[in-house]
């Protein structure tokens, strides 16, 4: 499915959607989190959505703003977005986090009351990854994720957002993501979503 048939089916979807919820936004480590099956799953009475879509970049999502964020008036949003920015290296990290911070300034603006959560970006494995993937790797590197949460942390602070960093189950004895979590060096497989889903629900239930 392409990006812009997700943001239709999302649209339609948004229409049944109840008001006050958590939603959950970004791009495909966002989309790919099984977060409503696992609230199903656990039997937990709560209500989240996820709107994350898989290649998003910062300035994708300000443009979408309103299908995967505002429309649903979310009580709590759960953010993770900016990856696609650190895996091409013409977007530097200061254009990212002033794409970020337009996206958190319209959903303020619209929703003053949300509670904001700003996701650390997830850590890669080079050694575990595809040749296909490999190339990527070496612009996204676990330095300059650590780089980024950096700024992301200090943007949670200018927001009055909680920055939180569910990451620590992901990660090997070398920070790195965990072979057997991984696909290809950089996306999740279920098991590792499954790892961080307690600490992740735990902010949800706050």
């Amino acid at each position: 499915m392409t990006k812009e048939e997700k943001i239709k089916r999302f649209e339609e979807m948004n229409k049944e959607v109840v008001p006050g919820q958590i939603v959950c936004a970004g791009s495909s480590l966002m989309e790919m989190f099984p977060v409503e099956e696992l609230v199903k799953e656990k039997q937990i009475d709560m209500i989240i959505y996820n709107r994350g879509i898989g290649g998003f970049i910062t300035d994708e999502l300000l443009e979408n703003i309103d299908t995967c964020i505002l429309d649903l008036k979310p009580s709590k949003l759960f953010i993770n977005i900016g990856t696609n920015d650190l895996s091409n290296p013409d977007i530097t990290i200061a254009q990212m986090i002033d794409h970020y911070d337009q996206i958190l300034c319209q959903v303020k603006d619209a929703l003053p009351d949300v509670k904001l959560y700003l996701m650390a970006y997830y850590p890669i494995n080079y050694d575990a990854a595809t040749e296909e993937m490999k190339p990527c790797l070496l612009v996204r590197t676990n330095q300059k994720i650590a780089d980024a949460n950096t700024a992301v942390e200090e943007l949670a602070k200018k927001h009055h957002a909680k920055y939180i960093n569910i990451n620590d189950p992901l990660k090997d004895e070398n920070g790195n993501l965990k072979a057997e979590y991984t696909i290809e060096g950089m996306h999740i497989k279920e098991e590792g979503y499954r790892a961080i889903f307690p600490e992740f629900i735990r902010y949800a239930m706050e």
